[in-house]
């Protein structure tokens, strides 16, 4: 641990705990004097909220699949009156616990009627008497006194006799296996209330000096900001101990908004907290980092400087996320960033997993100089890009693309995307997800023999294929059936099928002996696709045992709001339920319906980290779900 010699020593008591707690708690005390959403009208602070953010979802771990948490709540007109009309604290829940507060000095330090103090049980049983009926545990209904309860015997465990402090059997572990224990402790995602988050690693820090060392590792490895006050305390600490800066692996800015904070964007930028200059600053202290997920809350952030040391300046950097930044300025920026100046290397092999979903004012000619450099690609997000067909072939042979996103790209040509598809060797032998959803009401991307052509050579490693706003007809049923074998998720909204077309996935024929793996179907704006021909369970195999592993069937709000109505008085004898998030609605399976099957919380290595079914944002790095990186997977 050569590296943390400039570390501050963890029994320096004013230094350790700020250090710590700017990465790991959301409620840390700013000296910032701007109003804050957790302070009450009394002016104290409240526990029981969380800064909002607009557009912030994550998984719900605790319900069934495609259940969801939306971290930013909007009161109905009932609320928002109720809120105006009574403006006081709310009502916490009595906690399970008491403790004394800062100042109390101690039993015996108690005044008694504000004269002397008192100095035995006796004399605080005396004062109880006086002014109530005493103690609660003292008198029954008879007005027996009663015996105070015993104080509890808590048993300390006492060390082996001859073993010196330091070298305990978990302190003796090696370092990897020590590093993997700890990063148990580790949340990502931000606590729903302005509790501590990480408190479990806080407390590590401070157990012993090689614990401390190892959970610094952990603590710092994957940095998550909310808001800017949490960025700015970090990069003090880091400028001021730059060791630490060499532990980061990953900058993470999807849960990042400056919502909910009771300023206005002139306070933002009078502040200072996160600005180009200090984004900047703070790259420059993290030479080790290997993941970068921005979003569009930073977008005006992000300066030529920035992007240059992000594609230029961070060597061993594998993976870049730009996800929805499209403003014209952020476009400019770009591309001088990357033609102006220094030129780019040639060759970039360390990065590996870029995404520029919803970037959509790029210029097509950027593609075509950013792309060819990409020798070791695996994930590749250019969902509503202006990319086009030589930029596809652009690409480096020695790419090995697992996870491909090329949704609303309408400047492709489906000649040459196909062509790309089944014969480029970046893509033909390893992909595992491809999306290629448009809206058929705007573009459509696939005609039907364009699907006809794609559908044979489509490679067995997949277990994703998103073929939304196709042309697809019954004509392609024999083609979708060996499909189904591996798919794990297949969409098919807008297409051309009908309720027999679909069972074919789920019978049991000779023909058909093998049964399916998908579990998750998107059938919206399937227009055969009714309530009635839904329920008729004598011709529509959908909702079925036969089904299963089958979790959740997307529908469209034409279906989706007969379904929730339904579900209120038929769920128990249907098994199914609705689950809707933005303009998003599923038909889910509940797991008690089938008790005799196991329990499969759909998670996946290919997922990255994500659980539920239907992504529509590859993810670059993996970890838990949430902030406006969920937004646009589950939501849009």
């Amino acid at each position: 641990m050569a590296s943390l010699t400039t570390t501050p020593p963890m029994h320096t008591k004013p230094t350790l705990p700020r250090f710590s707690t700017a990465i790991c708690t959301d409620h840390d005390h700013s000296r910032d004097s701007s109003p804050s959403s957790c302070d009450t009208p009394d002016g104290s602070r409240s526990s029981s909220r969380r800064r909002p953010s607009f557009g912030s979802i994550k998984e719900d771990v605790d319900g069934i699949a495609q259940s969801f948490v939306d971290t930013h709540h909007v009161p109905s007109p009932k609320e928002t009156k109720e809120s105006r009309k009574f403006e006081f604290p709310e009502m916490q829940q009595t906690p399970d616990f008491c403790c004394p507060c800062g100042g109390f000095l101690g039993w015996k330090q108690i005044r008694l009627g504000g004269k002397s103090l008192s100095r035995s049980y006796s004399d605080l049983r005396g004062l109880a008497s006086s002014q109530a009926k005493g103690w609660a545990w003292e008198t029954t209904e008879t007005g027996q006194e009663l015996a105070p309860p015993p104080a509890p015997v808590i048993e300390v465990p006492q060390a082996p006799a001859g073993i010196p402090p330091g070298i305990s059997a978990l302190e003796k572990l090696p370092s990897e296996v020590l590093d993997q224990i700890i990063s148990y402790l580790a949340i990502d995602i931000p606590p729903n209330g302005y509790t501590p988050r990480n408190v479990d690693l806080v407390s590590c820090l401070l157990a012993s000096r090689t614990l401390h060392a190892a959970t610094l590792g952990v603590l710092y490895r994957n940095m998550t900001f909310p808001h800017s006050i949490i960025f700015s305390k970090a990069l003090n600490h880091m400028s001021q101990y730059p060791a630490l800066g060499t532990l980061v692996r990953r900058l993470d800015f999807s849960h990042f908004t400056s919502v909910g904070l009771g300023r206005t964007k002139q306070m933002n930028a009078e502040i200072q907290n996160l600005t180009s200059r200090t984004l900047l600053q703070c790259l420059e202290l993290l030479p080790n980092l290997r993941e970068c997920l921005l979003q569009e809350h930073l977008e005006g952030d992000l300066s030529v400087e920035v992007i240059r040391k992000l594609f230029m300046g961070l060597p061993i950097l594998q993976a870049v996320d730009l996800c929805g930044c499209s403003t014209n300025s952020f476009s400019a920026v770009f591309t001088e960033a990357l033609t102006g100046g220094p030129a780019l290397p040639m060759s970039m092999p360390n990065l590996k997993r870029l995404s520029l979903h919803e970037c959509s004012t790029i210029p097509a000619h950027m593609f075509d100089f950013i792309l060819p450099r990409l020798i070791n690609l695996t994930h590749l997000d250019l969902t509503h890009t202006q990319i086009n067909d030589s930029a596809l072939f652009a690409i480096p042979e020695t790419a090995r693309i697992t996870h491909l996103s090329l949704s609303r790209c309408t400047r492709l040509h489906p000649p040459a995307l196909i062509q790309f598809l089944t014969t480029h060797p970046a893509v033909c032998e390893s992909l595992v997800f491809l999306n290629l959803l448009t809206d058929a009401t705007r573009f459509r991307l696939l005609e039907e023999d364009d699907v006809t052509a794609l559908l044979p050579k489509l490679p067995s490693t997949l277990h994703s294929l998103n073929l939304g706003g196709a042309r697809v007809t019954s004509a392609h049923v024999p083609l979708l059936l060996p499909l189904t074998k591996h798919l794990e998720e297949l969409g098919l909204s807008s297409a051309d099928l009908s309720v027999q077309d679909i069972n074919t996935f789920f019978a049991r024929t000779k023909e058909n002996t093998v049964p399916s793996t998908l579990c998750y179907l998107d059938l919206a704006k399937v227009t055969q696709m009714t309530i009635g021909s839904i329920f008729n369970m004598s011709t529509c195999l959908l909702l079925s045992e036969q089904s299963y592993p089958l979790q959740v069937v997307e529908f469209s709000d034409k279906i989706i709001t007969p379904l929730r109505e339904r579900s209120k008085t038929q769920r128990a004898s249907v098994g199914w339920t609705v689950r809707e998030l933005g303009r998003r609605g599923w038909y889910v399976r509940d797991p008690a319906s089938m008790p005799q099957c196991p329990i499969d919380d759909g998670s996946r290595s290919w997922k990255m980290g994500a659980r539920w079914w239907g992504m529509r944002k590859i993810p670059m790095a993996i970890g838990d779900v949430g902030g406006i990186y969920g937004h646009y997977m589950f939501k849009k």
